[in-house]
């Protein structure tokens, strides 16, 4: 089978432009959400919570919005982007309720990064990490 000149240059711009569209995304932005396994919205979780750095403020999201430092919002490897989950800092037993639009952390043993202002509610320091309980709300 012979591919004409024409189709196989056709071809090889779509791939090269996908590629460049692929590490211009993976530069800009978290992991996709599609590498996470999505959690059952009702399963509470356990662990450490850290807080956002300051620098990504204004920065991409998973789900595409901007990082705003002063929005109550969260990174989960697991729950849907949307859900509402009320964190809990087990050492003082003050709440706040997130809404997650990225995916994270990164790091092992952690379930959960805060925006600053989530933090601040929850009583923790700029770098430091609190172990919180999870739930989701409606």
């Amino acid at each position: 089978m012979q591919v004409s000149k024409a189709l196989w240059v056709r071809v090889s711009a779509a791939a090269i432009a996908v590629g460049v569209s692929a590490v211009a995304s993976a530069q800009t932005k978290p992991a996709p959400a599609d590498t996470h396994q999505t959690a059952s919205t009702d399963a509470s979780q356990h662990g450490l919570a850290a807080v956002y750095s300051d620098r990504l403020n204004g920065h991409r999201t998973a789900s595409g919005e901007r990082y705003n430092r002063d929005a109550l919002t969260a990174a989960n490897p697991s729950y849907a982007f949307g859900t509402k989950v009320k964190v809990t800092n087990k050492k003082n037993g003050k709440t706040v309720v997130v809404r997650v639009n990225d995916r994270g952390p990164v790091q092992k043993g952690r379930v959960i990064d805060l925006s600053v202002a989530a933090a601040h509610q929850l009583g923790m320091g700029r770098n430091s990490t609190v172990e919180v309980d999870l739930e989701p709300v409606n």
